[in-house]
């Protein structure tokens, strides 16, 4: 009697199962895909992408170039239903490129879906203000970023530009609930204050 004995495939599996978990119940993918669509050809949703590289970022963080390679490694297929060969690097920068425009409204979507699902009390957050000190010109700096200049940092290294940025967390437990970048204070560079 032959007896034919399947192979044996591992794959690592870790807190793959619980990001899926909260991911769905976040509605993760319905939210950008609703936000992006993609054409009818696509194999995967930018939603989909989205989830397996969130996925990604909470178990073992690879460049878009290795998605693939860990998707195979781990058990992205059972776990979330995506062939590993379908998140090639070209895939995951037009998933990227579609929610680039979106970030402000899918953030705050998603946001409000944790809010609503966990139950997260917002009647009452706390403003808390840094300063992150930077080395370098920054001479030009883009618009639509915050903008580097020297103020008054926490750190005291007035000789360093900054920029500031504000974080809003929740009384209830602490969680971030949404935070702003904001420009340094006006203040006089060491160079003309006479330091």
């Amino acid at each position: 009697m032959n007896v034919e004995i399947a192979p044996v495939v591992e794959r690592r599996l870790g807190a793959l199962p619980a990001s899926a978990e909260f991911l769905r119940r976040l509605d993760v993918a319905g939210i950008i895909d609703g936000l992006c669509p993609v054409r009818e050809v696509a194999h995967l949703t930018h939603g989909q992408v989205i989830e397996v590289l969130v996925a990604n970022r909470l178990s073992a963080p690879a460049p878009p170039v290795r998605i693939g390679d860990w998707a195979r490694e781990w058990a992205v297929e059972e776990v979330f239903g995506i062939e590993a060969d379908l998140l090639n690097d070209d895939r995951i920068g037009r998933a990227l490129d579609a929610i680039a425009p979106e970030l402000d409204r899918l953030v705050g979507t998603v946001g409000a879906s944790a809010i609503a699902e966990f139950v997260v009390d917002v009647s009452r957050l706390h403003w808390d203000m840094t300063s992150i000190s930077l080395h370098g010109a920054y001479e030009r700096p883009e618009e639509g970023f915050p903008q580097v200049k020297f103020g008054h940092p926490k750190d005291r290294r007035a000789d360093l530009k900054q920029i500031r940025a504000g974080i809003a967390i929740s009384a209830d437990g602490g969680i971030p609930v949404f935070h702003v970048p904001t420009t340094a204070e006006p203040a006089r560079s060491p160079r003309s204050s006479g330091r």
